[in-house]
């Protein structure tokens, strides 16, 4: 049976008070499920600020650089694992997965389309100790359907933002990591769910590969849950 990794707000009914200077709880987690109940929180997860703040962060960001904590409460009492930027631009970006002790988990690297070794943005995970795995952003049919239709993007990108959601604006999404034949991961454009099919697969590395797919979400409408100005 597959693993079901969500990322999604935090719910809660209100912060700290105003000026308690007491940090507001981690406003993003990852929930996984085996079955068809919600099931558990496996982290909370939060970007991690450089010296220069939000500011900084959010200028880093164009070259790829991504930088966010898994932890294990809302409140940051324990630290799960890190990921940070190895280094970045040019198109890729290579990140590291570290645990509490800052051991290595894993490492993941993004090749965008064009930039790296292919027409499809590339996604390589590498757990420690364990062979790579290579995925691809989107089917390549639907890569041509959606090339095809370019000339009615500008009414696309219309219709998206009245619907609020973007998805049709958006190219094909879907990613299959294949190592040796098989598929261990596998991330669904529908729910924006990552599936784990492999056994005994590292939680915090999938949480972590979750969490920054999801932060090249939608330049449409700048949706990603790590571009907060605050």
């Amino acid at each position: 049976m597959s693993t079901e990794l969500r990322l999604e707000p935090a719910r809660r009914d209100q912060g700290p008070p105003t000026g308690s200077g007491v940090p507001a709880p981690v406003a993003h987690l990852v929930r996984c499920a085996d079955g068809p109940e919600p099931g558990s929180v496996t982290a909370y997860v939060e970007r991690e600020l450089p010296p220069g703040g939000t500011s900084a962060y959010r200028a880093a960001r164009g070259d790829g650089t991504r930088s966010f904590v898994l932890w294990a409460d809302e409140h940051r009492r324990e630290r799960l694992a890190t990921l940070v930027t190895v280094s970045a631009g040019g198109g890729v970006s290579a990140y590291q997965v570290l645990g509490a002790r800052g051991e290595l988990i894993g490492t993941v690297v993004r090749e965008k389309a064009f930039r790296g070794r292919g027409l499809r943005t590339r996604w390589t995970v590498t757990p420690a100790h364990v062979p790579e795995a290579v995925g691809f952003k989107g089917r390549i049919l639907w890569w041509a359907v959606w090339w095809l239709l370019s000339p009615l993007q500008t009414l696309i990108i219309v219709l998206s933002l009245l619907s609020g959601d973007g998805d049709a604006a958006r190219g094909p999404r879907r990613i299959v990591w294949r190592a040796g034949g098989r598929a261990p991961l596998e991330f669904r454009s529908k729910g924006d769910a990552l599936l784990v099919h492999a056994q005994g697969y590292d939680g915090r590395l999938a949480a972590a590969l979750l969490a920054v797919v999801r932060t090249f979400d939608s330049w449409l409408l700048g949706s990603e849950w790590d571009d907060a100005r605050e």
